[in-house]
């Protein structure tokens, strides 16, 4: 989603001052006499990969504070570029030092001093693995579920990691009581992972959900609808999303994020549509009705106040309609009367979800429906090949100052429409878009 200059700025003011802070503790209270350039550099760079590394707890949690309307799938971009940085920081930080002095060599010797050594050798290699292991996550060949067992346990040996290090280096935070705020600063970074991985799922067991019907959907998709028990459900805004986990308890490394696609409206009754593309959601169909279900959420700022609307445009491709028609299943609920248009881009006519509904929506509500197919059947009347700019301004209105533009599908037809909607004078405050590539 697109957010506001000053929200944006604000936000990047606070990163930038908790990850600066272990430095600006460091070098703005009783520091050590200066060293060479290279040296103090190096120490730099060390405690700006303290910080970022202490920081990446808040950014990845899916803490609905942080960042509120940057949207979960920027959140997590940003994550993984943070971690890259992270990565040279690590490695830059004992390369400094060693150019400054090569006898700085003695700090990764452990004949020396095992746990400083120790410390910092850990750093080194597990934020290497860490790093590669997400980034070539499907070339290794790694289940989601090893993957976030390998994420989660070597995210809080490194923070601990850097903390012992700096500690036990003693020289900027050799005074007792720097050290005491640098425990306490890093300390609430490990209680934010405390906080997701163990507190968030204590307090859902008191909100189970049971899985009430499963529906097979063309294009080996499957939806499943999950109802509250003993509970008022789940207060979602159409477009947003859950994090799933089948099973006996909300403890599980199985947690997977799927859009909601069902009515706003009915917040005891949710409902999930999901591809086949992966081990999880290849099993989805073999989920049988009574399964005990975990949701934690909602999430996202890919949300259409139907309330409100004045009329919208959605463009979805393949199974991104699944956010848009929680959107149009609410609208319909709702009984506005605001113009809508969707224009639905899919590869061949048996992939398209919700084909009838949708039609039935076209006939009784002010909405332009436009199927797009790649590849069409022989007898088939409507629009091919790939949305484009032609296509748009065959089907949709001009733009005004109220209409709210909806993107999800693939990054690629992303990518292209983005700039075409903007082209056509869409402001950036009224173009939404979701990408799925969260994990």
């Amino acid at each position: 989603m697109k957010y506001g200059f000053w929200q944006a700025l604000a936000w990047i003011i606070i990163y930038l001052g908790l990850v600066l802070l272990p430095t600006v503790l460091a070098l703005g209270f009783q520091a050590p006499p200066a060293r060479s350039f290279a040296a103090e550099l190096g120490a730099l760079l060390g405690l700006l990969a303290l910080g970022v590394l202490a920081m990446q707890a808040a950014v990845s949690g899916r803490h609905r504070w942080f960042a509120v309307g940057a949207g979960m799938d920027n959140v997590l971009q940003f994550h993984r570029q943070l971690g890259i940085f992270a990565l040279l920081l690590v490695l830059a930080h004992p390369a400094a030092m060693l150019i400054a002095n090569p006898t700085n060599f003695v700090f990764l010797d452990p004949r020396v001093n095992l746990m400083r050594a120790g410390a910092l050798n850990f750093i080194i290699i597990a934020t290497l693995i860490l790093v590669t292991s997400s980034l070539l996550r499907l070339t290794f060949r790694l289940s989601y579920e090893r993957w976030r067992v390998i994420h989660g346990v070597l995210s809080i040996l490194i923070i601990i990691g850097g903390l012992s290090h700096a500690l036990l280096v003693n020289s900027y935070f050799a005074p007792d009581w720097k050290k005491l705020v640098l425990m306490s600063v890093v300390g609430l970074a490990l209680l934010l992972i405390v906080e997701s991985r163990l507190l968030r799922p204590l307090r859902m067991l008191r909100r189970p959900w049971r899985v009430i019907e499963v529906i097979p959907e063309p294009g080996n998709a499957t939806t499943i609808v999950f109802e509250a028990q003993g509970h008022a459900g789940l207060k979602f805004r159409p477009g947003q999303f859950v994090w799933l986990t089948l099973g006996d308890s909300p403890f599980s490394l199985q947690q997977h994020p799927f859009s909601i696609s069902s009515s706003a409206t009915h917040p005891d009754k949710l409902a999930i549509t999901a591809k086949a593309l992966g081990d999880f959601t290849s099993n989805l169909s073999a989920v049988q009705p009574g399964t005990r279900a975990w949701l934690e959420g909602p999430y996202g700022v890919f949300f259409h106040d139907a309330a409100r609307s004045r009329g919208a445009i959605f463009i979805a491709g393949g199974v991104g309609i699944t956010p848009i028609i929680s959107m149009l299943r609410t609208y319909r609920d709702l009984e506005r009367d605001y113009p809508l248009w969707l224009i639905y881009a899919c590869s061949d006519a048996d992939s398209i979800l919700f084909r009838d509904e949708l039609n039935e929506m076209a006939a009784h509500l002010p909405l332009t429906l436009v199927y797009v197919l790649t590849n069409p059947p022989e007898d088939w009347n409507g629009e091919t090949g790939y949305v484009d700019a032609d296509l748009l301004a065959r089907h949709l209105p001009e733009d005004n100052d109220f209409i709210e533009y909806f993107l999800c599908g693939p990054p690629p037809m992303m990518d292209s429409v983005e700039p075409i909607l903007i082209a056509r004078g869409a402001a950036l405050n009224r173009v939404y878009s979701e990408r799925f590539n969260l994990v």
